[in-house]
């Protein structure tokens, strides 16, 4: 029996079909098919299947955080991170995005989550080294630390089910200031867990996750992505070679001056766009899912035919 020959493009294109369909089965919690094959995870599947492949941590939602023990210095002067987050979140530091201008967590605003940045894969930011100086040391002692953050969630704040685009990392999160209460709570995978005073989770971000504040009492933790530990030295420098020149390329500002990286700049022009088509959405809610999956077919073909 003649099988018919695949060109090289038709196999980059099998391999990023498997490699979508594969992230979309892992989980238990998943996103209908037409949602997850056009998700943004898609772009990165071929690169995410290798880093499940090759990763030193067991799989599932949460991962053991007794696996870091470098990160037991976060977790032991928790207070002294506390008080200098607290003091940030009175003076208003800790607030959303100034326009367009950070594309990773753009989304988040408008439910109410808010943000400081203490350092984002080996950018620095000023404002973060002068208003919480011991923060920003004990995290630079910490190689495993790529990106670091405070994160608010005030009362009746949420985040809609999502799932992070690359799994070179992994998210841990130390409770500084927190309702302490069920009601307020992370779910990654269908699996609850809600936050402490004082106390560490990790998890796995590219299962699909979700976040609430039910409480009247804000929320507001240490948020740090930790490189992946993978098996093999070539893996491990792509994934920071990956890190340094496209994670970093996704940096941004806390206050106005400090620089803002090259996708984020582009995405602040992008916007008007997207806001265009948003816009076309809500008048013609047909034609515009038509033209979506027509844009889609016509740049696959374009690519692999």
């Amino acid at each position: 029996m003649h099988f018919p020959t695949l060109e090289l493009r038709h196999w980059v294109l099998l391999t990023f079909i498997g490699s979508a369909l594969y992230v979309h089965l892992r989980g238990r919690v998943r996103f209908k098919l037409a949602r997850a094959l056009t998700d943004f995870t898609v772009l990165l599947a071929p690169v995410n299947l290798l880093m499940y492949a090759f990763s030193r941590t067991p799989r599932g939602a949460y991962i053991d955080v007794a696996q870091f023990p470098e990160l037991v210095e976060l977790q032991k002067h928790w207070p002294t991170i506390r008080d200098e987050a607290l003091r940030l979140n009175d003076e208003g530091y800790i607030r959303a995005a100034a326009g367009y201008t950070d594309i990773g967590f753009n989304s988040f605003f408008r439910t109410g989550w808010k943000r400081f940045y203490l350092t984002w894969y080996g950018k620095d930011l000023p404002s973060a080294q002068s208003l919480c100086p011991q923060t920003v040391a004990l995290l630079k002692n910490i190689g495993s630390v790529k990106a670091a953050m405070f994160a608010s969630l005030p009362p009746g704040a949420r985040l809609v089910r999502h799932r992070d685009p690359y799994a070179g990392s992994l998210r841990f999160h130390l409770g500084l200031q927190t309702p302490n209460d069920p009601g307020c709570y992370i779910e990654v995978d269908g699996e609850r867990y809600h936050w402490r005073d004082g106390e560490a989770v990790m998890f796995d971000e590219t299962y699909i996750h979700t976040a609430a504040n039910t409480t009247d009492q804000q929320r507001v933790i240490l948020f740090c992505d930790i490189e992946r530990p993978l098996w093999g030295s070539p893996l491990r420098a792509f994934n920071r070679l990956f890190a340094k020149h496209f994670m970093a390329a996704a940096s941004t500002q806390n206050v106005n001056g400090e620089p803002i990286g090259g996708i984020n700049k582009v995405f602040a022009h992008a916007y008007k766009l997207r806001a265009a088509a948003k816009e076309f959405k809500r008048g013609n809610y047909r034609a515009y899912y038509v033209l979506k999956w027509l844009a889609i077919a016509g740049l696959v073909w374009a690519i692999f035919w």
